[in-house]
Formats: structure tokens, C-alpha cells, sequence
């Protein structure tokens, strides 16, 4: 799923929960990783949470829901990407765009998996 496809998505619940869920959603459909990828575990998360690239193909896991769907979302920003596209993006403020409300850990979380992607 693209990210245009998950702002669409999201765009449409105005209830906070009911978009928390859908984010749930979003991780259940996260591409498997292939053998190929390179994986880095980002520090900084209070869940585990592995960013892996393949080229310029990005894939992810987590070892919550929540977590899953916002490495989901993450990995659709950046997927098919290079390292100068991603470290010219804004990605917090086109995450922030989806008006999720996040605990403090998790936008720790968050705020460390885009210093990761920022610094490829």
C-alpha cells in the first residue's frame, strides 16, 4: 500500500480509535522480508523494531501491532526511494499529517526510525 493510499484511508475516520485500529491493519499487511535484505535494528524503540532495505526496496517488522502498523506506514514513505530522496523528505511532518495520537514512547520510537532512515 502506498503512503497517498494510507493518508486516503486515514483521512476518512475522524475517531481516534477506530484510526489507531486501522494502523493495526496496516502492519497485519506488511511485505515479508526477503533473505536479500539488510536489516538494522533501531534503538531508541521500546518495542523491537527492525527497518530493512534491499536496494532501494524497504521492509520492516515489529514485535507489536501498533508498532507494526507505524513501521508499515514508515516503510511506504521511503520504499522505492534512495538515501538522498529520504534524507531531503520531511518524514515527521507527513507522518504527523496522519493526526494519529501516539503515546510519548511511541513517537520516541518514531522519532528514531526516521534519524535512522535520515542517515543512510
Amino acid at each position: 500500500m502506498t503512503f497517498a493510499e494510507i493518508q486516503n484511508l486515514l483521512g476518512l475516520i475522524s475517531d481516534p480509535v477506530e484510526k489507531l485500529e486501522m494502523v493495526m491493519d496496516f502492519g497485519k499487511n506488511l511485505e515479508k522480508v526477503p533473505d536479500s535484505a539488510v536489516c538494522s535494528e533501531i534503538v531508541g524503540c521500546s518495542s523491537f523494531v527492525e527497518i530493512c532495505r534491499d536496494g532501494n526496496r524497504f521492509y520492516g517488522r515489529a514485535d507489536s501491532s501498533i508498532v507494526r502498523g507505524i513501521v508499515a506506514i514508515i516503510v511506504s514513505m521511503v520504499d522505492g526511494k534512495t538515501a538522498l530522496e529520504i534524507k531531503n523528505m520531511d518524514l515527521l511532518s507527513e507522518f504527523q499529517s496522519l493526526n494519529l495520537n501516539l503515546g510519548a514512547g511511541r513517537l520516541n520510537g518514531l522519532n528514531s526510525m526516521i534519524r535512522f532512515l535520515q542517515n543512510l
